[in-house]
């Protein structure tokens, strides 16, 4: 259940000038967020979750038809889908260059209505950054010299935004690509965490990824053991850091055995299919 924090400010004097109120408040808010209680004495969060705990994640593949492979990842009430085509036929010329290899191709987007900023737009500097980093991962994990003069496109879309996004597009992405049979490596998965009120904090939401603590995100190839994403946007004292990291990739591995889970009873129900 979310929980809906309010503050009360103080009436203003009528003598007081506007924007000494004003710079009043904001200071006020700006110390209330400062110091806000993220883990109470009880080591739990806002949301009721203990530090090592992950948000519930819903995964489901098969969800486009007119796709190769597509798949649905919720993490809480961050969800994502993603849509695979391929291995196909090089459509630009100037990629023929790499005939070797398949050729990954990603897009990254934000549906206008995944959260309450409606100015953000399909190509911005943001998406293009995600977009490189998600397409690098899953070339990690793809046995892309296997596939030669072809090309695979991945499509993601955010429906939900709520912390997490980049972490929870990597995981779709490798759902989608199982259900297309592009041949892998190990799964690629990914998961945040990040260091709040002096605690670590695993797979954080929105408001805890906006208080402006470390964020870490990591991705790996579970079996392999192999890191394919670490990116962390505040300095961390190293002792502070493996811990953290140590605690994303505890993340990473859950999310991978859940991952499992999905395929093989996707796997089971074809079966039964085929066999009726």
């Amino acid at each position: 259940m979310q929980r809906i924090y309010s503050q009360n400010v103080p009436p203003s004097t009528p003598s007081i000038n506007l924007r000494r109120i004003a710079a009043a408040i904001i200071g006020k808010e700006s110390c209330e967020v400062t110091t806000m209680e993220y883990v109470n004495p009880e080591g739990l969060r806002l949301d009721g979750r203990r530090f090592n705990e992950m948000r519930q994640i819903v995964a489901e593949v098969g969800v486009v038809s007119k796709a190769d492979g597509s798949a649905v990842f919720e993490m809480g009430n961050t969800k994502v889908i993603a849509a695979v085509y391929g291995p196909r036929e090089i459509q630009n010329k100037s990629h023929q260059q790499k005939n070797d290899h398949a050729l990954v191709l990603c897009e990254y987007s934000m549906a206008h209505f995944s959260t309450g900023d409606r100015r953000r737009q399909k190509n911005d500097r943001r998406s293009t950054e995600l977009s490189l980093v998600i397409r690098q991962t899953m070339e990690a994990c793809i046995l892309t010299e296997l596939l030669p003069h072809s090309q695979i496109d991945i499509f993601l879309q955010v429906l939900q935004a709520d912390g997490g996004t980049r972490s929870a597009c990597i995981n779709a992405a490798t759902l989608a690509l199982a259900d297309a049979g592009i041949p892998m490596r190990d799964l690629a998965v990914s998961c945040s965490a990040g260091y709040l009120n002096s605690t670590p904090l695993l797979d954080l939401n929105y408001v805890e990824d906006s208080a402006g603590g470390a964020d870490v995100t990591v991705g790996i190839l579970p079996k392999l053991d192999k890191v394919t994403l670490l990116q962390m946007d505040a300095k961390l004292p190293m002792e502070t850091f493996e811990t953290v990291f140590a605690l994303a990739s505890e993340g990473c591995r859950a999310i991978a055995e859940r991952i499992r889970e999905v395929l093989q009873e996707n796997t089971k129900q074809l079966e039964y299919r085929r066999a009726a």
